[in-house]
C-alpha cells in the first residue's frame, strides 16, 4: 500500500485534514511518545489516517489541536487503535479529549484467542502484509525537532493498515459471537485516564545492594530515594536518568565523599540538598 501522508504544520494543511475527517466513517489513530527520558511521558506525535491519507500532527508546535476532540467524541466515527490504553491516556491528559466508539485491535486479538499480539504480527496474520519496521527508529528521539523523513515514514506505517485489520477482526468477532464482549471491553479502554506516577515507599528496598547495608545506611538510602523521586518529578526527568540506583547506593555507603559519585554539574545543583539529607540521618 502506498503511504500517502501529510505533515500538518500549517493552517492550510490542517484544513485539508478537517475536510477529510468530515467525510470519514473510520479514523485510525496512533501516537509516538517518550516514556524513557521523562518522568511524565511526553507526547511527541499524533498520526491519524482518514480515507487514503495519513495526517501527522505535532503536539510540540504551536498549532491548536483541540479540534480533534470533535471527531474522537463522535460515536458515528469508528476510531481504530492498537493497544489504545496509553494513547488515550496521554491524549486525555494533554487535551482533555473524550473517546467514543473505539476499536482496539490488540484487545480484539486477545478476545479471538491469538497469542502473537504485536501490531506487526496482527497485520501479517489478518491482512497478509509484512511490515518492515526499524527498531532503531522506534527508539529514536521523537522529542527532537526536526524529525527525519525516516521517522515520519515509520510513524505512518502504524496506521495505514488498521482499517483492513479492523475489518477482518470485526468479521471474526461477529462469527464467534464476541461483538458484545468486544464492545464492552472497548468502552472500558475508552474510559481509561492518565494517572501520575506515585512514590513506592518501599521501592528503595528493591535496589541491588540494599540487604548489605546496616540500619543507618538503609534509612539514608530511603531518604535519598524519596528526594530523588520528588526532584525527578519536579524536573520531569526519568528517575534513573536523574540519578541511577548505583549512585544512590554509593552515596549511602560513602557519605563523606559525594563528589566521587556525582558530576560537577550535579554537585553544583544538588550538593547542598544531598549534604543536608546525609547530615540529618
Amino acid at each position: 500500500m502506498e503511504a500517502k501522508w501529510l505533515f500538518v504544520d500549517t493552517q492550510k494543511n490542517m484544513q485539508h485534514a478537517i475536510n477529510d475527517f468530515e467525510l470519514a466513517k473510520v479514523l485510525s489513530i496512533d501516537t509516538e511518545y517518550d516514556s524513557f527520558r521523562y518522568f511524565r511521558e511526553k507526547l511527541c506525535l499524533i498520526q491519524i489516517h482518514a480515507n487514503n491519507t495519513t495526517y501527522i500532527f505535532d503536539p510540540l508546535n504551536s498549532l491548536d489541536l483541540s479540534f480533534l476532540g470533535k471527531y474522537f467524541n463522535n460515536k458515528r466515527i469508528v476510531k481504530i487503535l492498537h493497544a489504545a490504553d496509553n494513547d488515550i491516556r496521554l491524549l486525555k491528559r494533554d487535551y482533555k479529549f473524550n473517546f467514543k466508539n473505539i476499536f482496539d485491535t490488540h484487545r480484539a486479538a486477545l478476545l479471538l484467542g491469538f497469542q502473537q499480539l504485536s501490531l506487526e504480527k496482527m497485520i501479517l496474520q489478518f491482512v497478509g502484509v509484512e511490515l518492515k519496521k526499524n527498531k532503531k527508529i522506534q527508539r529514536s528521539r521523537w522529542d527532537v525537532r526536526p524529525l527525519t523523513e525516516e521517522q515520519l515514514e515509520y510513524a505512518v506505517q502504524d496506521v495505514i493498515y488498521l482499517p483492513a485489520l479492523y475489518k477482518k477482526q470485526s468479521e471474526e468477532l461477529g462469527l464467534k459471537g464476541l461483538k458484545d464482549s468486544a464492545a464492552e471491553a472497548f468502552d472500558k479502554i475508552a474510559d481509561t485516564h492518565w494517572r501520575e506516577k506515585r512514590l513506592n515507599w518501599k521501592g528503595h528496598a528493591k535496589i541491588n545492594g540494599y540487604h548489605s547495608l546496616n540500619q543507618e545506611q538503609r534509612e539514608l538510602l530511603k531518604r535519598l530515594y524519596v528526594w530523588r523521586f520528588h526532584r525527578a518529578k519536579a524536573e520531569n526527568r526519568a528517575v534513573f536518568m536523574f540519578l541511577p540506583d548505583k549512585n544512590l547506593l554509593e552515596l549511602t555507603q560513602d557519605r563523606e565523599n559525594p563528589e566521587k559519585y556525582l558530576s560537577q554539574r550535579k554537585m553544583k545543583l544538588y550538593g547542598y540538598e544531598i549534604d543536608r539529607i546525609i547530615k540529618n540521618v
